[in-house]
């Protein structure tokens, strides 16, 4: 008689690319015939992967600890805070095993001498895309570790190191697995997405038998062979972005960027220790607009940071409204443990940071509403993520998952695959499905999300 699988619980804190470091246990676990469980009562042990990027990050982290000590009594702690075990270890000294992040071997040691396999050959077979985190029909796919930059806000380069990036054959072979598995969208991230293959000085590598260069450009040709959407996130405005807007406009890959700027004024740039400043990004927006107007750029900006002055705030806002971002996220400053800015003079005042804020996003928001609002009357395709009661819940091209605004289609009502998707009749009388490409009419529009009809094909 075949004893049963051992049960690992799984808790997957933080960003995309922790997600995927969980992807990548989970998919060893059930390589060794572990089972997951989704409750702590039925679980052997379990393990929390952590973030630690900010101070609220860490908080959640060490009480979700906390909680699955509580409830399950056996823990293994991996991920960005586990780079910090002295911070873990004095919170919760009972915890089975801790380490840093992207620590598969690591981790599948701890989960080793605590919860041994169990003995079955059957339980080896797992699909070739490995096990996901995300829905069927899109998926990360994270090209490098680690950073070169030294941002004085940011730790991660301490937690995580220095640019390590993949083979180019082994992300092609990634990606050709997960597009062959159902996949219609690659969503391609790591910590400086321009940097690929800086470390190995863009190297060939091959993929199908035929050499690639690990870099940016040649990846992205490639990936655009595969018949799926290819977004790119967290790209630095290096000038060899420029290459890749060509093939945005030739409908190779989405025209959508992702680029962290994280301020304009120069002096905050600086003490930041960015890589950029706001006169050559804002030309390079224009020459990528100028190579592909239906591109989307979404950014992220921080506030508040020590030694903004409301001139370098109207600074900033004055950037804003030059640049005509489409989508853009904004934090307050907040110190992180071990980040050299917490030494930085002049910090803002808490009620300062709120204000400009709520200042910064107004204006924002003016923004993107009426950009939102000149697409009425157009006609895109969008991607099906879930179908309700009410219709079908779709992104465009300039809508990346859980940052970005939705489509909403009215008339999407079906019947889910999981209950077979083989008949027209199970598809209900739209034919909707999820993971499927249709057309729209976009026929209104609020502030970050549109609506609209479809289009008969």
């Amino acid at each position: 008689m075949t004893s049963p699988a051992p049960k690992v619980g799984f808790i997957s804190l933080g960003c995309p690319k922790a997600l995927v470091d969980s992807e990548q246990i989970l998919t060893q676990l059930r390589a060794e015939g572990y089972e997951t469980s989704s409750t702590y009562q039925d679980a052997d042990l379990v393990i929390v992967n952590t973030c630690g990027f900010i101070d609220s990050a860490v908080e959640e982290s060490l009480d979700t600890i906390g909680e699955a000590l509580a409830e399950n009594g056996k823990v293994i702690v991996t991920g960005c805070l586990g780079a910090r075990e002295e911070v873990i270890r004095a919170a919760h000294p009972q915890v089975l095993a801790v380490t840093g992040p992207h620590a598969l071997q690591e981790v599948m040691h701890a989960v080793h001498h605590h919860l041994p396999p169990a003995h079955d050959p059957y339980t080896s077979l797992i699909p070739p895309q490995g096990i996901k985190l995300t829905p069927r029909h899109y998926a990360y796919l994270k090209i490098s570790e680690g950073c070169n930059h030294r941002c004085s806000f940011c730790i991660i380069p301490s937690m995580r190191g220095d640019l390590v990036s993949r083979p180019i054959g082994d992300v092609m072979q990634e990606a050709e697995n997960l597009v062959n598995a159902g996949v219609r969208e690659l969503l391609v991230i790591s910590q400086d997405t321009s940097a690929y293959g800086v470390d190995v000085k863009y190297r060939t590598g091959f993929w199908q038998g035929r050499p690639v260069k690990t870099r940016l450009t040649e990846l992205a040709q490639a990936l655009g062979e595969l018949g799926a959407w290819v977004r790119m996130h967290y790209v630095y405005p290096y000038p060899h972005v420029d290459e890749l807007i060509p093939l945005m406009a030739e409908g190779k890959i989405l025209p959508y960027l992702d680029v962290p700027l994280q301020h304009a004024q120069p002096r905050i740039l600086k003490a930041m220790k960015r890589p950029a400043n706001s006169e050559n990004t804002l030309a390079r927006l224009h020459h990528w607009r100028s190579l592909c107007p239906d591109i989307t750029v979404r950014s992220t900006f921080i506030v508040g940071f020590p030694g903004e002055t409301d001139d370098d705030f109207a600074y900033l806002l004055d950037f804003l409204q030059e640049a005509q971002l489409d989508r853009v996220g904004c934090f307050m400053y907040s110190p992180v443990s071990g980040a050299t800015a917490n030494a930085l003079p002049n910090p803002v005042p808490e009620e300062i940071k709120e204000e400009r804020l709520s200042r910064f996003m107004a204006v924002q928001q003016e923004i993107s509403t009426a950009k939102l609002q000149r697409k009425i009357g157009r006609t895109m395709t969008v991607l099906i993520d879930e179908i309700d009661a009410d219709g079908a819940v779709t992104r465009s091209a300039a809508d990346a998952p859980d940052i970005d605004g939705q489509v909403f289609i009215e008339d999407g009502r079906f019947r889910h695959p999981a209950f077979g998707d083989t008949s027209a009749s199970m598809h209900g009388a739209s034919g909707l499905k999820v993971g499927e490409f249709v057309e729209v009419k976009i026929i209104a529009a609020e502030e970050h999300d549109l609506w609209g009809e479809r289009v008969a094909t």
